[in-house]
């Protein structure tokens, strides 16, 4: 039987670098878009049906697909609604964490400040435990609903089932595992100081991170030891490392834990970058930097 039968608004050869924020990658063999929890099983059962690889993509931070494209089904999962209900917010994955921040602000509601301006989504950021300025999208976790890709059954974890750590879940260790909500906890605040927060966290990310060119985010996690976190950015920069270039990729002039695509960058050109920043670290100060970022091969 045909896939198209089955799934009559699939799509086939389309390009990934177009989904992605890093803007590299090669064509999907078959791609759809998910609009809802029906759609998104739907096409699951078909894949499997059809024995085809498939990839659940998100806002398409923290990605970086090969040149070679995928040769099974992305599925494009972009439900988008959310409410403010109190104190909580009921949001599906597809959420921009940027429009949550803007909706909580209007609210004079805090605890989402931090996330402003990071492009990435509600089921991203839940899926790596998002960060910044000493706030972790686990502080705001209530609890989550999930699909288990293997029975295609539909359930809520909570907090503590979530296994979050530093830039870990889950749902990261656990595959078959997809988010499909959440419920947040956030609580009243002061209108002015929401504002300022706010202000000074999209300042600094404009002075620090190289906002002018297409990237993935952060390519490593922090380390960490009995001391304390180490930030990767520092350890990779004392490597003689910022601003070095392979093609057209660049480990950023601006923040060293950054790899931009200064237009027309390959994923290869992004691995090696990856390959030789992990390899120096590691000569010259013992520790291996593990990867943040999603490698899709």
């Amino acid at each position: 039987m045909d896939i198209k039968k089955r799934l009559p608004k699939i799509q086939e050869n389309i390009s990934l670098a177009e989904y992605t924020t890093i803007k590299i990658g090669g064509k999907a063999r078959y791609f759809f878009k998910a609009e809802n929890k029906e759609d998104l099983i739907k096409t699951i059962r078909v894949a499997k049906e059809f024995k085809l690889p498939f990839f659940i993509l998100a806002g398409g931070s923290n990605i970086l697909f090969s040149d070679k494209g995928y040769k099974g089904l992305v599925i494009k999962f972009q439900i988008s609604n959310f409410k403010i209900q109190d104190s909580n917010i009921y949001t599906e994955a597809g959420v921009k964490l940027d429009n949550l921040v803007k909706s909580a602000q209007k609210e004079n509601l805090t605890g989402l400040e931090w996330a402003a301006g990071i492009p990435g989504t509600v089921g991203g950021a839940i899926y790596g435990n998002a960060q910044a300025f000493n706030v972790k999208m686990s502080d705001l976790v209530k609890e989550v609903e999930i699909l288990d890709i293997k029975t295609l059954k539909i359930k809520n974890l909570s907090k503590n089932q979530c296994s979050f750590s530093l830039k870990n879940s889950i749902f990261k260790i656990n595959k078959n595992l997809i988010i499909i909500s959440a419920v947040l906890k956030i609580k009243k605040g002061n209108k002015k100081e929401i504002e300022e927060k706010i202000k000074e966290f999209l300042k600094y990310r404009k002075e620090k991170h190289p906002l002018n060119f297409p990237s993935a985010g952060s390519v490593f996690i922090n380390p960490e030891n009995s001391k304390g976190i180490i930030h990767a950015g520092y350890l990779i920069e004392k490597c003689g490392l910022k601003g070095k270039k392979i093609g057209k990729a660049q480990i950023s002039d601006k923040h060293a834990n950054f790899i931009v695509n200064l237009k027309g960058a390959k994923s290869e050109d992004v691995l090696k970058l990856i390959k030789l920043t992990k390899q120096k670290v590691k000569e010259k100060f013992g520790i291996l930097l593990k990867e943040e970022i999603q490698i899709i091969n």
